[in-house]
């Protein structure tokens, strides 16, 4: 199947499930709430499939292996909601559907469009390869726990200033809501360590001037999930302090990956 077809059925997909959750929410639990829960199941994994599809073919061309800032964008976001949609058949993460899929349809159709491609690159060295591998699992991990941190905000504002409202009364309790953040936390922390080790061992010239940037950004969010990992086990950081720190790092780690690559393949260009 082409790329074109793969991609707006996953769209089509995630934008339909999108609307299906946002219905949800906003009703009470029922027989109405579960048939719409297996609706969104199953074009989930309909999406997911397509949209495997569409980040294969986009990554792994006919030239080589394309590291793009779209097509490398799409894979991310790709396993980002794998992760989730699989994680939601036991955790409570339906919600971010609210935010991944809308997100995922734009960079899906921004990917069709013949925009910032760098060229693919042929025979890819193995440790390379598990270097952006890594990589791409720890943003992943860490994107999702920004979310998380994003709806524990929310949650942390509505119970001070004592609201309730749909959204709200879907949401589990606040202690889970920390655990699930500090678990994906400490997976994409240390993922991420894996990650800058093998690009120490396995990249050549790991500071040189294109990926300086790159580097610095990344090492300093380490630091900043480090800290917060620290200060929640030696003095119980948690609640606001703790959602400060996930989303300082995250932007660190954005302006580490997508800063640096727009740069690089759209300013520079």
């Amino acid at each position: 199947m082409s790329v074109p077809f793969t991609a707006t059925l996953a769209i089509a997909c995630y934008l339909t499930a999108f609307g299906l959750q946002v219905r949800a929410s906003l009703q009470p639990f029922g027989s109405t709430a579960s048939i719409a829960k297996g609706a969104i199941t199953g074009l989930s994994i309909l999406a997911l499939a397509a949209h495997f599809a569409t980040s294969w073919q986009q990554i792994f061309t006919e030239s080589g292996t394309s590291f793009s800032l779209l097509p490398l964008s799409v894979a991310i976001f790709m396993i980002i909601n794998f992760m989730v949609v699989v994680g939601s058949f036991r955790q409570p993460f339906h919600n971010l559907f609210l935010l991944l899929f809308p997100f995922s349809a734009l960079a899906l159709g921004l990917s069709l469009l013949p925009l910032w491609q760098s060229p693919p690159r042929a025979n890819l060295p193995t440790g390379l390869s598990l270097h952006i591998l890594l990589s791409i699992i720890a943003y992943s991990l860490l994107s999702i726990a920004a979310l998380e941190a994003l709806f524990l905000a929310y949650q942390n504002r509505q119970l001070h200033q004592h609201h309730s409202n749909a959204l709200m009364r879907i949401l589990p309790p606040l202690q889970t809501m920390e655990s699930l953040l500090f678990g994906l936390i400490i997976t994409g922390f240390t993922l991420l360590t894996l990650a800058l080790a093998s690009g120490l061992l396995f990249v050549d010239n790991f500071f040189a001037q294109h990926l300086v940037h790159k580097t610095v950004f990344s090492i300093i969010a380490w630091l900043v999930y480090g800290i917060l990992l620290w200060g929640h086990f030696r003095w119980g950081w948690r609640g606001k302090t703790a959602t400060q720190w996930t989303l300082g790092g995250f932007i660190l780690l954005m302006l580490a990956f997508w800063g640096t690559k727009f740069v690089l393949e759209v300013i520079l260009a």
